[in-house]
């Protein structure tokens, strides 16, 4: 039905449209009509985003997963004297991130709906950061790819910068400067791509066969990029300070989506486009995953600011995905795409929790709270079922990218699997002590007293996502049944490689001794 549609342009653009509107909306009404423009702002982005996340389940709908191949494709020439192209298109791996961003999109809305400063360039740059990132998922044009990639710091840079904390405008620059410069190799990167092969389409790309020593520096040119992004030890010290600064909406999206893109960029570009180099790479990778996982993991212990306390969280966590990533195997990579859409719902659901009873008491500090349970009973059960799946208790989502990852990582080498089972046990110890010193215990701070439970809004936010957390925890087959094709068929590219250069090495030596 959707075939001769351009329902992926119709995704990505109609936030951007939402945007548009909003801001001649705000050039059209006087100043005095300030509060009928604030509400119409939040309700033409609240509608906006239902519409898309409403599209982006009518695609997931009618995708094929038994195919392998992208689906949905759409083909403009653009710069055709270059090779460059407006083409757009998702597969098993991609489409699944289009509709986590649609989800998340309307919950971020929802959540600011009590702003009060500058409203409608808030929401205009939240519908505009979901236009780029969708981009990012569905371009099949490595320099479309590259602006949607870059695009997307411009808006989360002035939601850091203009709605964030005391310090937002130190915590903005430095989000900003850590991934654009890395950002800045992986373009030169794609500059001799495009002089080696002569085209910017990723479908050629991923059948071209680069010679090995060039793909050792592409690849490290793309993943000072990507490893920036999601982020990974030790370029990972921009994220808590972003968190931090951020609103609350701004932590969400940047955890539940932005992080994900450099996970996104190396089942796209680095192990399909680079199979040597990724496999000469793979235990780099593995050690920089394993310190990850546990000295994050000991670093949130020592938090006492709960929001940075989830900030570290997420980067542990990055730690399983890139894990998984780099085992090259079925349950690894499916592992890995599990627990960045896993984390994607329970870190935006934590940081919630997080906003709730930081917009009743305006502080993130642990000690200032203490026996909450009492006086917000529901928000206290909400809260420990997050909690749990950030833990990965069994039941729970959580579980499920994580188990997958160690499974994977153990069929590599056990060694690698027994270092990320240290963060699963340090992940429980700091959580579970955090949500005990909030949440339990006697009230013995006074302003405690006047604690009010969830708000309606706060019921549909935080209820939503812990359907899923827990929905997803028991049922994984929609994921993985939607994934399958893609990771094989990315896995079987992978061993295609290994196997030819495996050949390659095995007849030059009789080569030579035959001169």
């Amino acid at each position: 039905m959707l075939g001769q549609l351009p329902i992926l342009s119709a995704i990505t653009f109609l936030p951007a449209l939402g945007a548009v509107a909003i801001l001649l909306l705000r050039a059209l009404m006087r100043s005095e009509e300030s509060a009928v423009l604030d509400r119409n702002a939040k309700g033409v982005a609240l509608f906006v985003s239902l519409f898309v996340f409403a599209l982006s389940l009518l695609l997931v709908a009618e995708f094929n997963s038994s195919q392998a191949g992208f689906q949905f494709v759409e083909n403009l020439p653009w710069l055709p004297a270059l090779g460059i192209s407006y083409k757009m298109g998702v597969d098993g791996i991609s489409v699944l991130f289009v509709v986590l961003t649609a989800f998340l999109m309307p919950i971020c809305i929802l959540s600011s709906w009590k702003l009060d400063k500058r409203v409608a360039d808030y929401m205009a740059a939240f519908l505009l950061l979901e236009t780029l990132v969708i981009g990012v998922f569905c371009a099949l044009d490595m320099i479309l790819f590259y602006i949607f990639f870059e695009g997307s710091l411009i808006p989360m840079f002035l939601i850091i910068g203009v709605w964030g904390g005391q310090n937002r405008i130190y915590a903005a620059f430095k989000f900003f400067l850590y991934t654009f410069i890395g950002s800045v190799l992986m373009l030169a990167a794609m500059i001799v791509m495009f002089v080696q092969v002569g085209t910017t389409d990723i479908e050629v790309l991923l059948t071209h066969p680069f010679a090995r020593d060039l793909q050792i520096w592409l690849w490290l040119a793309f993943f000072a990029s990507f490893a920036v992004k999601m982020p990974m030890w030790p370029v990972h010290t921009w994220l808590p300070d972003a968190h931090v600064q951020a609103p609350t909406a701004g932590s969400v999206i940047l955890a539940g989506i932005l992080l994900k893109l450099g996970g996104y960029g190396f089942l796209r570009f680095s192990i399909p486009m680079f199979p040597n180099a990724s496999d000469f790479f793979a235990p780099m990778v593995f050690v920089l995953s394993i310190i990850a996982i546990v000295v994050t993991s000991l670093i949130a212990f020592r938090q006492t600011d709960i929001k940075k306390l989830i900030a570290y969280s997420s980067v542990a966590h990055m730690g399983f995905v890139t894990l998984g990533i780099f085992t090259m195997t079925e349950l690894g990579v499916q592992g890995a795409i599990f627990q960045m859409l896993s984390h994607g719902v329970i870190s935006a659901a934590l940081f919630l929790c997080i906003g709730v009873i930081y917009d009743r008491f305006h502080t993130r500090e642990i000690s200032f709270y203490g026996g909450l349970v009492h006086k917000m009973p529901v928000f206290a059960a909400v809260f420990g079922l997050f909690a749990m799946a950030n833990v990965g208790l069994p039941g729970t989502s959580g579980f499920i990218g994580e188990i997958m990852t160690m499974t994977g990582a153990f069929q590599v080498d056990p060694r690698v699997a027994a270092g990320a089972a240290l963060g699963v046990i340090f992940s429980a110890v700091y959580m579970l002590v955090a949500y005990k010193k909030v949440v339990f215990g006697v009230i013995t701070n006074p302003k405690l007293e006047t604690a009010t439970d969830l708000n309606g809004r706060e019921w549909i936010n935080l209820g939503v996502l812990a359907v899923l957390a827990v929905y997803f925890g028991f049922f994984s087959t929609p994921i993985t049944d939607t994934t399958r094709a893609s990771v094989d068929q990315l896995i079987q590219q992978y061993q295609s490689a290994q196997t030819i250069e495996a050949t390659a090495s095995d007849v030059a030596p009789s080569e030579t001794a035959a001169y």
